[in-house]
C-alpha cells in the first residue's frame, strides 16, 4: 500500500472529521486556550490544573525548539493556535507560520487577526517556505502520517520524509520539537476500532523503534519523554469536563455526539493509565553541517 500525496502525512478529509465538529463543541471542555493535547505536569501527584498544565507543555516545546532565542517558528498541527499566540506574545519581532488541515481552525487563527502570526490551510507535504525557520514544533500531527495498515517500511518511508523535510526546512543545527501518542503494550492488530474508525479515522500510531529509525541520520534525539500519565491525567480531566456539560452538549450537538466523546475519553484515560499508548516528547537537533 503506498499512500497517495492526497493523503500521504494526512489527509483533509480525515482531520475535518475530527476537528471540524464545532469549534463551540472544544470550547465547552477543552481549556481556555483550546489546546487539545497531552498537558505536562512537574509534579509526580499531577497536582496542578489542566490551564497550567497546558502553558507547562507549550513553554517546554517552545524552549526544546530553540523558539525561545529564534525568531522564526513552524507550528505542523497548529490547532487553534494558542502556541504561537505565546511565541508572538514572548517577543513582538517573533514570527509564526502554523499548518492546520482543520478549516474551522484554520479560519479560527485567522479572525485573531494577529500580527506575524501566518496560517496556511495545507499539509506539511506541500509546505514551500522561503525562508529557513530558527524551530519547528510538531504537537498531535505525527499521529495522522501513516495510513492503517501500512507495514513498518511504508511507516518509517513517510516518517522519513518528514524528518528530511524538516531538517532542509531548518537553519544549520535548528531544533525540531515533537510530540505525539505511540503505541505501548497494545499491539496494531489489536488496536481500538471504536477510536480508529468514530474519532480518528486514517490515523496510525508509531512506535517508539520506528521514529528513531526514520531519523537516523538526520537529528539526534536529545531529550525522549515517555509523559502517558500526563495524557491520561488530562484526558481525565477533559471527561470530567466533558460529564459537566453534558446537558448543553446533549442540547446543542445531539445525544450521539456526547457518548461517542464520552466513551473515546473513557478509552483514552484507561489506554494511558494502564501503558497500552505512550506520550512521547522528544527534543531533536538537526545534524545538517
Amino acid at each position: 500500500m503506498v499512500a497517495s500525496v492526497t493523503n500521504r502525512g494526512g489527509s483533509a478529509a480525515a482531520i475535518q472529521h475530527h476537528y471540524d465538529v464545532s469549534n463551540e463543541f472544544y470550547t465547552l471542555w477543552l481549556d481556555s486556550s483550546l489546546t487539545y493535547s497531552s498537558g505536562l505536569w512537574d509534579s509526580p501527584t499531577l497536582d496542578d490544573d489542566l490551564e497550567t498544565a497546558q502553558q507547562r507543555k507549550i513553554d517546554w516545546h517552545l524552549n526544546a525548539s530553540g523558539a525561545t532565542t529564534g525568531k522564526r517558528l513552524l507550528d505542523i498541527g497548529c490547532g487553534w493556535g494558542a502556541l504561537m499566540q505565546r511565541h508572538i506574545n514572548s517577543d513582538p519581532h517573533n514570527h509564526a507560520t502554523g499548518l492546520t488541515l482543520s478549516h474551522n481552525q484554520y479560519l479560527h487563527i485567522r479572525a485573531l487577526n494577529i500580527p506575524n502570526i501566518q496560517v496556511c490551510e495545507e499539509s506539511w507535504i506541500v509546505h514551500q517556505p522561503t525562508t529557513p525557520y530558527d524551530a519547528i514544533i510538531s504537537i498531535g500531527a505525527f499521529e495522522h502520517f501513516a495510513q492503517p495498515g501500512a507495514s513498518l517500511e511504508e511507516k518509517v518511508s513517510v516518517y522519513r520524509e518528514f524528518f528530511s523535510r524538516c531538517q532542509e526546512w531548518l537553519k544549520p543545527k535548528g531544533k525540531l520539537s515533537l510530540q505525539t501518542i505511540a503505541y505501548g503494550s497494545l499491539n496494531a492488530e489489536d488496536k481500538n476500532v471504536f477510536t480508529q474508525t468514530e474519532i480518528f479515522p486514517d490515523s496510525e500510531l508509531p512506535r517508539p523503534g520506528e521514529i528513531f529509525m526514520a531519523s537516523d541520520g538526520l537529528f539526534e534525539i536529545k531529550t525522549y519523554r515517555n509523559d502517558r500519565l500526563h495524557y491520561g491525567k488530562t484526558c481525565d480531566l477533559w471527561l470530567k469536563n466533558l460529564r459537566r456539560q453534558k446537558l448543553l452538549i446533549i442540547e446543542q450537538f445531539g445525544e450521539e455526539l456526547y457518548l461517542k466523546y464520552e466513551q473515546y475519553l473513557k478509552l483514552a484515560v484507561a489506554g494511558f493509565y494502564f501503558g497500552q499508548i505512550l506520550l512521547l516528547r522528544l527534543e531533536m537537533q538537526s545534524l545538517a553541517k
